[in-house]
C-alpha cells in the first residue's frame, strides 16, 4: 500500500497527529508576530517641533518632540517627513525577504527534508529576530529584518506543508484552515501584547522568545512520512508511520508500504521546480495560482499594514484586523466542501466580495445616511480576502503532487511576496493622493 492508504490504516487524524499539527498551528502565533512587528513598532507617536521653518534635518532632530505614551523606530531614529519612508521599506524588506525565503526553503525541503530545513530557518529566525530588538541603528534594524523575512517566510511555509503531510487528504482543508485562524489570532495576541509593552525593543523582545521555546520542542517531531517515501526511505516512513499508529492507539503489528521507485537519498532525480514549466498543465495552473496569490497578498497585508494608520486606538485597530478573519475560516470550510461550490468557486466568490468591498470604500463618504463606515468596508473586505487567501492555500497544496508541492507553494508564495513587498507603500500612496486633493 502507499501512504493515503497507510492513513486509513493507522488513522487520518488521530490523537498523535492531532498533538503534532496543533503544534505547528500554534507556532503561526509567533510566525504573526514576526510578521505584523512593523505595524507597533513602526507606528508614529504625535509629535510636534519648536522651529518649523528648520533649515536642516539636523535643525529639526534635535527640535522634535514626542509623545511618552510609547516608544518605536520612529521616535528613537527621528523617522519622520523625509525620513519617513524608511519605516515602509523596513516592512518591504521583511516581504523581499520572505520572497527569497520561499524560494530557497521551497526546493531545499524537497530535497533535503521537511524538518532539518525547518528547523534550520526557525533557528535563525529567532537568532535575527532578537538581532531587531537590540538594533543600535536603523541600518542594523532594516538588515535584520531582511533575514528574520528569508527565515520566517522559508520556516513557516514548509511547517505548514508538514500540517498537511502528517495527516490524511480529507483532513487537508481542516489543517489548513487552523493554520491560518491561528495566524489571524496571532494579530490580535501581538496587538494585546503591544498595548501592555509600551517600549519597542522590549516588545520585540518578548514577542520573538516564544520562538526558543518552540525551536527545542520542535526536535520531537517526526520527519514527514510522505517525503520519505518519495524519496526512496521506504523504511523510515514505515517507522514514522508506525510511530503514528501507535500515538493513535492503534494496535497493528507494522506498516508495510509497497516499494518506491526512488533509490534511498536519491528521490526521483527527474522531478525539480523545473515540473512546473516542462509540463503544460502544470505551467498553466502554476500561473493563474500564482496572480491569485499576488493579489491576495497586495489586498490582505494592503489592508492589514494600514491598521497603524486608522484613526483611534492603535491595538484596538490592529487587533480588528485580526479578529476579523476569524469568520473566514468556519465560511471556507462550509462552501469548499460542498459539491456545488468547491475550492474554485470559493476562491472566486471570496474575491469578487473582496474586492467590491475595497472598491466602495473609495465612493463612500464617512458621514452617510447607510450606516456603514470606509472603515467597516475595509473589515468586510480583509475578512473576505482572509477567506480567499486560506482557500487557495489548501487548494494549492492539493493540486501539486508530493514530490513537487513545496517546489509549487514556494513558486506561488514567490509571487505572493511581490504583493508584500508593494502593500507597505499602499497606505502612503493614498494618503498623499488623498493629500493632493
Amino acid at each position: 500500500m502507499d501512504v493515503d492508504e497507510a492513513l486509513l490504516k493507522v488513522g487520518e487524524f488521530g490523537s498523535c497527529q492531532k498533538r503534532l499539527t496543533g503544534f505547528l498551528v500554534l507556532l503561526q502565533v509567533y510566525v504573526a508576530c514576526q510578521s505584523m512587528l512593523i505595524v507597533i513598532v513602526g507606528a508614529i507617536p504625535e509629535y510636534h517641533i519648536d522651529i518649523e521653518d528648520a533649515t536642516a534635518d539636523r535643525d529639526v532632530v534635535k527640535r522634535v518632540h514626542f509623545a511618552d505614551n510609547f516608544t518605536s523606530i520612529v521616535s528613537e531614529w527621528y523617522l519622520i517627513q523625509h525620513e519617513a519612508y524608511k519605516v515602509n521599506l523596513a516592512s518591504s524588506l521583511l516581504f523581499a525577504g520572505l520572497l527569497i525565503g520561499n524560494i530557497l526553503f521551497g526546493p531545499l525541503s524537497d530535497k533535503l527534508g521537511r524538518k532539518p530545513v525547518y528547523l534550520t530557518g526557525l533557528f535563525f529566525d529567532v537568532i535575527f529576530g532578537y538581532l531587531t530588538a537590540l538594533a543600535p541603528s536603523y541600518e542594523v534594524f532594516a538588515f535584520s529584518r531582511l533575514f528574520v523575512g528569508i527565515m520566517n517566510g522559508g520556516m513557516a511555509l514548509v511547517s505548514f506543508v508538514l500540517t498537511q503531510e502528517y495527516v490524511g487528504k480529507s483532513y487537508w482543508a481542516l489543517t489548513g484552515s487552523l493554520t491560518n485562524l491561528t495566524f489571524a489570532v496571532g494579530i490580535a495576541l501581538y496587538a494585546l501584547l503591544g498595548y501592555y509593552i509600551r517600549n519597542w525593543r522590549l516588545l520585540a523582545f518578548v514577542a520573538n522568545s516564544p520562538g526558543v521555546l518552540f525551536f527545542l520542542l520542535s526536535f520531537l517531531l517526526p520527519e514527514s512520512p510522505r517525503w520519505l517515501y518519495s524519496r526512496g526511505y521506504t523504511a523510515e516512513a514505515e517507522a514514522v508511520l508506525h510511530r503514528i499508529a501507535c500515538g493513535n492507539g492503534k494496535e497493528i503489528p507494522s506498516v508495510k508500504l509497497k516499494e518506491c521507485n526512488a533509490s534511498p537519498g536519491s528521490g526521483d532525480s527527474a522531478h525539480s521546480v523545473f515540473d512546473l514549466a516542462r509540463y503544460r498543465a502544470l505551467l498553466r495552473r502554476t500561473v493563474i495560482l500564482m496572480y491569485i496569490w499576488y493579489v491576495c497578498s497586495l489586498v490582505y497585508y494592503g489592508l492589514t499594514l494600514n491598521a497603524g494608520e486608522l484613526k483611534g486606538n492603535l491595538y484596538l485597530n490592529v487587533a480588528l484586523y485580526g479578529l476579523v478573519e476569524v469568520p473566514a475560516f468556519p465560511l471556507c470550510l462550509f462552501f469548499i466542501e460542498k459539491s456545488w461550490c468547491g475550492r474554485g468557486k470559493s476562491t472566486a466568490g471570496f474575491l469578487v466580495f473582496a474586492g467590491m468591498a475595497c472598491i466602495f470604500t473609495m465612493f463612500l463618504p464617512n458621514d452617510n445616511s447607510f450606516s456603514l463606515s470606509p472603515a467597516a468596508l475595509a473589515l468586510l473586505g480583509k475578512l473576505s480576502v482572509s477567506a480567499a487567501f486560506n482557500v487557495v492555500y489548501i487548494y494549492t497544496s492539493e493540486l501539486y503532487p508530493t514530490v513537487v508541492r513545496n517546489a509549487g507553494l514556494g513558486v506561488c508564495a514567490m509571487a505572493c511576496r511581490f504583493g508584500g513587498i508593494l502593500a507597505p507603500f499602499v497606505p502612503s500612496l493614498a494618503k498623499q493622493k488623498e493629500d493632493d486633493t
